[in-house]
């Protein structure tokens, strides 16, 4: 029998609306198996355009696609879950090659690329389906998730701001997003949209890191900025 961490249990998800579609920058199936070599997770840090576009650039990210997870429905809709009537979150399921990028990475990208101290609001956009969360399938991410929380809400305070209210749970149903919503900003035509509000306060490193990716990879994020994910181009970073 295999460790966790060699063959950690698969987030259950719901294939009905995605089945068999490509990802519009990567090219990958966004429902594809998880190979041996590989990890998932769901984030979920304000609306899912612009937090999916983020880790889609990462060096070493497989596949992502963008859904909804926490709540108590089956099946739901983007309507059901904006008029707040399941309690869903929009999340991001973010698949990874470890060899190519580690889980402190990309809870790097998480914490810094919205404000986890603000609810059940992200920006000008208010409700439960805005809230910050880490859904995880793998029990030995929780130790990480929480050594980088910990470390995070040190820095926050330091630069005045107040509680972290990021949900983390295990084993939350993932439910794909109607195919509109994969990888929206990609798609021709779509309305240029993120209601993420950076703290600018940065992740340093934590007990328990393993930061793989170069530090020339987060030059591409100026938090600085106002909507940085926006206005940076769709392609994925090299390393």
């Amino acid at each position: 029998m295999f460790k966790s961490w060699l063959q950690p249990n698969k987030t259950k998800l719901d294939l009905s609306n995605s089945k068999g579609v490509l990802h519009e920058i990567l090219g990958t199936p966004i429902t594809a198996p998880i190979n041996a070599d590989e990890q998932e997770i769901l984030f979920a840090c304000g609306c899912f355009w612009g937090a999916e576009k983020g880790f889609w650039k990462l060096p070493g990210v497989v596949t992502t696609a963008v859904g909804y997870a926490g709540g108590h429905a089956t099946n739901p809709t983007y309507n059901q879950v904006c008029g707040g009537r399941t309690g869903h979150t929009e999340v991001v399921r973010v698949v990874w090659r470890q060899s190519l990028i580690d889980i402190s990475d990309l809870l790097k990208m998480f914490w810094e690329c919205h404000d986890p101290t603000q609810g059940n609001r992200q920006g000008n956009d208010s409700g439960t389906q805005y809230r910050s969360a880490i859904y995880i399938s793998n029990p030995d991410h929780k130790r990480l998730i929480d050594s980088s929380l910990k470390t995070y809400q040190k820095n926050l305070n330091s630069r005045g701001f107040g509680t972290i209210t990021t949900e983390v749970k295990s084993n939350q149903k993932f439910f794909y997003a109607e195919d509109y919503h994969q990888q929206y900003l990609a798609k021709p035509g779509s309305r240029p949209y993120c209601s993420a509000m950076p703290t600018n306060v940065l992740l340093e490193d934590f007990e328990g890191a393993n930061f793989i990716l170069k530090k020339e990879v987060w030059s591409h994020f100026d938090w600085n900025i106002s909507h940085c994910v926006l206005r940076s181009n769709n392609s994925p970073i090299t390393q």
